[in-house]
């Protein structure tokens, strides 16, 4: 197989040592390259809101982690090992539930079997005030069908809760409910662009 396509590629480029065709191939790996780190490795996205300020500002670029929870399996529901799984305060990037063609950024709040209320603009999980500081340094506002006040609402599991960092306009977990974990593409963890904004993602 190999012998016929350097075969067929000799007579369409030339030998294998002729300027044209080490340009060809040079291209040609370097995109498999870029497809295969895209699809299983490290994804590049751009903040197309204001959902997430003050953390991440509209026109933010961001590198997005595959690897840390696994990537799947393109054109199947498999998903490779990864590093660990979803944790809480992470910011995720997902598919949006309602719209597989869109892409969500949001900050994991609670776990599947958790139980989530929104107390006077604080989180609570099972009852506990949640202290950690990536969370707890925003006002959460009581708003849609799974964010009202008194409203505590069981996870389920395999599925996620987020909400924004900018909890007076972003369309959350508060008015959709879950994320099915399969859902998930990864971990935000760089802005990189622009240069004055470049800067590592506290997850910790």
């Amino acid at each position: 197989m190999f012998r016929a396509i350097d075969k067929f590629l000799t007579k369409i480029l030339g030998p294998k040592d002729s300027a044209l065709r080490e340009w060809v191939e040079s291209i040609f790996i370097a995109a498999v390259m870029a497809i295969f780190i895209r699809t299983f490795m490290i994804q590049a996205f751009k903040i197309p809101s204001g959902s997430m300020r003050m953390t991440l500002l509209e026109g933010d670029r961001l590198l997005v982690n595959k690897l840390r929870y696994g990537p799947k399996i393109p054109f199947t529901s498999y998903r490779l090992p990864g590093f660990g799984r979803p944790q809480r305060g992470d910011i995720i990037v997902f598919v949006y539930p309602e719209d597989p063609a869109r892409d969500f950024i949001k900050r994991l709040i609670a776990l599947g079997g958790e139980t989530v209320e929104i107390r006077y603009g604080d989180i609570y999980i099972d009852g506990q005030l949640i202290e950690d500081p990536r969370i707890n340094n925003t006002y959460y506002y009581n708003k849609g069908t799974y964010g009202g006040v008194g409203e505590k609402v069981k996870v389920p599991p395999g599925h996620v809760f987020v909400l924004g960092d900018n909890s007076a306009s972003s369309h959350d977990s508060r008015y959709w409910g879950f994320v099915p974990e399969g859902n998930v593409v990864g971990r935000a963890e760089l802005i990189y662009w622009p240069l004055n904004r470049m800067r590592l993602l506290l997850h910790f």
